[in-house]
């Protein structure tokens, strides 16, 4: 599949999360957070990086708040357009230090240190398409790939995605980074042990 049917792909599963109407997306977003934060690698994190969802995306305001309660330390990106980079800033109190930065997404002000993000212990990753073995496709700048391939490949990367932006297999290039962990509004992925059984060719 050529980066034309790539992009296809992607504005048509971006299209279909848009017509979700805003109070199935938060009841969805609900269910995943559930799932999410009974995982035992989750619970077991001390250092958690986030994204601050925007438009359509899976929520993620509630569940910083809730890492936060639960004394985590939370970190939120900060993107460097002109490098093509993510910052890794910790966050305290989200209601201060949150304000509409790159693309108008929430982040962390310029005046916030970043922390080295080999300190991280667990990302959660926004996408446009994923599928069940881990396979994603962002939003075709190349920032959390990057972010995860050379800035915290030690990171446990989990992708939060709606059920509707499922396929069965993502079109992946050379540098497309995989999801440990996929988590949708119906069931948790363990996306590694899907991909050894796909590998194997031993039925799940």
């Amino acid at each position: 599949m050529n980066d034309r049917d790539r992009n296809l792909l992607r504005q048509t599963k971006l299209a279909a999360r848009d017509q979700l109407p805003p109070a199935h997306r938060w009841e969805k977003s609900r269910c995943i957070h559930e799932l999410l934060t009974a995982h035992p690698a989750v619970a077991a994190a001390e250092h958690i990086f986030l994204y601050v969802h925007f438009r359509s995306e899976v929520e993620t305001l509630s569940l910083l708040e809730h890492f936060l309660a639960v004394g985590k330390t939370v970190s939120v990106s900060r993107t460097l357009r002109k490098e093509k980079r993510l910052l890794a800033v910790p966050i305290t109190d989200p209601a201060r230090q949150l304000q509409p930065g790159c693309y108008g997404i929430l982040e962390p002000t310029s005046a916030q240190a970043a922390i080295e993000p080999d300190r991280l212990d667990l990302v959660l990753v926004p996408g446009s398409v994923f599928d069940q073995g881990g396979g994603r496709l962002g939003y075709g700048g190349g920032f959390y790939d990057r972010f995860l391939s050379q800035d915290a490949p030690q990171a446990l990367r989990i992708g939060l995605s709606f059920e509707i932006q499922l396929v069965d297999q993502v079109p992946t290039e050379a540098h497309d980074q995989f999801m440990d962990i996929l988590v949708t509004e119906e069931q948790l992925y363990d996306c590694r042990r899907i991909r050894y059984a796909q590998n194997c060719n031993i039925p799940r």
